[in-house]
């Protein structure tokens, strides 16, 4: 994406979200983040890292610290997407070590888990999604600095979601094992669906119990597509 389609497409995000009850949140490439920003500036829609380093300073060169992040005017962090976990092999380890490093800099950090295809066949979807809550999710974690994305990492952007009772039943395991961890708090903590999400789909998917939002992927690049996908989020 060039600069100048980031600016437009911010921009016409910033101009719709206004008639929008949902909260919603951008998170482009960082180099991009500068003039995202600037097209936000004076809307209701926050803005996201797609990363983050897990130290605050030190010579790791092409990272970006989360503390530089919150500089530039970010409110969130994606951590452990997919992409991340399969490309540059992180794991839950270093997964939580970036979410203590984004929730110390002052953002909140979007902690991703979803199992493969295989994984899915053969049954151990919510088993995978247990384990890397368990392991993703710092020690010290703050409710109020954490939100978790279930994102099956066969659904996304390849046009297929998992049945309703599928996701239902691992957004009900995700809020189970945050209870017991974080108690009557993990209430409070939001579980978004990633996968495929699309305005078709989109009131559907978000009318599951335990499903507090979306983490939307190829359907943000189009305006029309990412409001429509706000717009259908009811009112909780």
């Amino acid at each position: 994406m060039l600069s100048a389609d980031g600016r437009a497409l911010a921009a016409a995000v910033a101009a719709g979200a206004g008639s929008i009850a949902a909260e919603l949140a951008v998170c482009p490439p960082a180099p991009l983040l500068p003039v995202v920003s600037d097209a936000l500036n004076g809307s209701t829609v926050a803005l996201g890292a797609q990363d983050c380093h897990a130290e605050a300073s030190g010579a790791h060169t092409g990272d970006v610290a989360a503390v530089l992040l919150a500089d530039l005017g970010c409110r969130y962090a994606i951590v452990g997407h997919s992409e991340r976990r399969q490309d540059h092999d992180e794991g839950d380890e270093q997964v939580a070590a970036k979410a203590a490093a984004a929730a110390a800099a002052g953002l909140i950090a979007i902690v991703c888990v979803g199992e493969t295809l295989d994984q899915y066949k053969a049954g151990e979807g919510v088993a995978v999604v247990e384990r890397q809550i368990a392991g993703s999710i710092p020690a010290g974690a703050s409710p109020g600095r954490l939100v978790i994305a279930y994102e099956p990492v066969w659904a996304i952007g390849s046009g297929l979601v998992p049945a309703n009772d599928d996701i239902r039943a691992v957004h009900g395991a995700i809020r189970a094992r945050l209870a017991e961890r974080f108690g009557d708090d993990a209430h409070g903590i939001r579980i978004l669906y990633g996968g495929s999400v699309k305005p078709g789909n989109a009131a559907e998917i978000l009318a599951i119990e335990n499903v507090d939002g979306a983490l939307v992927g190829g359907a943000s690049l189009k305006a029309a597509d990412f409001l429509a996908i706000g717009a259908a989020a009811p009112a909780r």
